[in-house]
């Protein structure tokens, strides 16, 4: 709570408690407030919350703590997704391009999954390595069509997670994710099942398939509406379920409402880093998150092999 209160009087404009005391509820203060500042920190924290989560969620169910939309394919699966609809569905509303968007990001992370049962891995390290080339493949050709298409700016714009833009008006599609994390944490002690593994899951009397599918609705849905929204936001729901994981352990249930508040905290931070490192410039956030993410990604891997689970 502290830090997005904080995180909302940031900024280059004259947006102080004295300035809103001083100008009533008509003043421009009170108008950046509530067009801009508001709506960009509930989007931030919508955002924190929803990618820890199904980072957490796809770490149960592939059973490897160094997986999460954007060291799958995900997420590159959702900005093709989304070139398709901008160039074949032009006028096509922005939930439309979020569902096309999503079942790319569905189909994405449904080949990964087969390339994991198609080769034998036997590192926990080699799994994300297998997404991030997967992932360097959609990336390029989405990148080649849309260098052709002469679309490379917005494929820029997609692929860096960046809050600039957020206005009232232009985030409430994240609602939907958020809703989404809900029916996860409804769901988690399945998905605290299915980190068990298939045959433990079925012997249990759920369905491993279904259940599979399930969780992989949940992670296409918020992967696409944060790329539609912001863009790519890398490394967050690798970082902040590890974290919890280290201080609570593998139950869902117990450790998803803290992945979620570490994980709205952490992107909070991160973009008062940005905003306030090169003021009165920006650096998008998707730049701040991936150079600490990649970092303590970079911990994570180097920890001695007996604790890396």
């Amino acid at each position: 709570m502290a830090l997005a209160i904080g995180s909302t009087f940031i900024g280059v404009s004259d947006v102080t408690p004295a300035s809103l005391l001083r100008g009533g509820a008509d003043s421009e203060a009170a108008f950046l407030l509530l067009a801009s500042r508001v709506p960009r920190t509930i989007a931030l924290v919508l955002t924190g919350i929803s990618l820890s989560v199904v980072g957490l969620i796809m770490q149960m169910l592939v059973r490897n703590k160094f997986v999460e939309p954007s060291t799958t394919g995900t997420a590159e699966s959702a900005a093709l997704g989304l070139l398709v609809a901008t160039v074949f569905l032009p006028e096509v509303s922005l939930m439309g391009k979020m569902l096309v968007a999503a079942l790319f990001a569905l189909a994405g992370t449904s080949l990964f999954l087969l390339i994991l049962r198609r080769i034998p891995v036997r590192s926990i390290v080699l799994v994300p390595l297998v997404g991030i080339m997967l992932g360097g493949i959609i990336g390029a050709v989405t990148t080649f069509y849309a260098y052709r298409l002469d679309l490379l700016q917005t494929l820029g714009v997609w692929m860096t997670g960046d809050f600039s833009g957020i206005l009232r008006g232009r985030y409430e599609l994240l609602w939907v994710a958020f809703a989404m994390t809900v029916i996860a944490y409804l769901a988690a002690n399945r998905f605290t099942v299915a980190g068990l593994g298939q045959q433990f899951t079925n012997n249990a009397g759920l369905n491993y398939g279904r259940l599979l599918i399930f969780g992989l609705v949940i992670v296409s849905v918020v992967s696409a509406v944060v790329v539609v929204t912001a863009g790519v936001i890398p490394f967050l729901g690798l970082v902040v379920p590890n974290v919890v994981s280290l201080m609570m352990g593998d139950n869902v249930r117990n450790s998803m409402p803290w992945v979620a508040i570490l994980g709205a905290g952490f992107v909070l931070v991160c973009d008062m880093i940005g905003r306030l490192v090169r003021f009165p410039y920006e650096i998008p956030l998707g730049v701040v998150v991936g150079v600490v993410g990649s970092a303590i990604f970079l911990y994570l891997l180097l920890r001695s092999p007996g604790r890396v689970h």
